[in-house]
């Protein structure tokens, strides 16, 4: 009888630089799970019992468009939990839904809610198959298919935000004005263009990419002596301090307190697949 089991599936050619990859779990226990701020924007197909988030109060639908986010949170369930998760990369979501990615921010929305009735009939196919790598062909074919519809339009202004995601995420310390000069385009016009394609404002993202990328360091420093000096210095923080104070902020402990409590991991900078 299956307890918990997670596996991770490669988008294809076409879309991974749209997808960073899907997932699926099941478990038939009771889930208590703390996560952060990973910066990439999903779509959440609950199979059985949808996930309780204290902190906005919400039970997450049955198809739930979850956002960006710059907090902590806890994820509870009674147990039978079975989802499948289609990760986006940061900046992609809006060209599959047709809507500004700046409106999930910090909230966990129905999907039915955008009443996009190919979405919503991908919906039925998925609940209605028990096999879950039908389930993720299903999706793909819905996600190849919005491309179709979309492509032509977004192509030169995701290549625009992606050129500028890229470099956030080797320098995390950039200016906006930087990034906007990267992505030749004004100021007002890439902070327009970044906050409606990826979801968030571009100098709270970076502060998400330099918390991510401290989890990484943490994650591969597992086991030896954690030096905060250098994770600081590597991560693109000020100081030591700064690194401190912005790392509470995003989930709720020190670096030292995390490791006492978990593992570090970085969704952002692991690649499971």
């Amino acid at each position: 009888m299956i307890q918990e089991k997670f596996k991770f599936y490669k988008p294809c050619k076409l879309l991974q630089p749209y997808i960073r990859y899907y997932w699926v779990f099941k478990s038939n226990r009771p889930l208590d799970a703390f996560t952060y701020p990973i910066g990439c924007p999903q779509i959440i197909f609950h199979k059985q019992a949808p996930l309780y988030i204290p902190e906005l109060n919400v039970i997450q639908d049955k198809l739930t468009i979850s956002g960006q986010v710059n907090f902590s949170s806890h994820l509870y369930a009674d147990g039978n939990t079975e989802m499948i998760v289609v990760v986006f990369h940061p900046h992609a979501m809006s060209m599959f839904l047709n809507i500004p990615t700046s409106l999930f921010y910090n909230q966990e929305v129905s999907g039915y809610s955008l009443e996009n009735k190919s979405l919503n009939e991908l919906a039925t196919r998925i609940f209605d198959c028990e096999n879950n790598s039908i389930c993720i062909s299903y999706i793909e074919k819905w996600l190849v298919s919005q491309i179709a519809d979309n492509l032509a339009d977004t192509t030169y202004r995701i290549k625009r935000i992606d050129a500028a995601i890229q470099r956030i995420y080797i320098t995390p310390q950039i200016s906006v004005n930087e990034l906007s000069s990267i992505a030749c385009l004004s100021k007002k016009q890439f902070e327009r263009l970044f906050h409606s394609f990826v979801g968030i404002n571009p100098k709270e993202y970076t502060r998400i990419v330099r918390f991510q990328k401290a989890l990484a360091q943490m994650q591969h420093q597992t086991g030896k002596e954690i030096n905060q000096a250098q994770i600081a210095y590597a991560s693109g923080y000020a100081d030591q301090s700064h690194f401190i104070r912005e790392f509470k902020k995003f989930c709720g402990y020190t670096p030292m307190s995390l490791l006492k409590v978990s593992n570090p991991y970085s969704d952002l900078f692991t690649n499971p697949v």
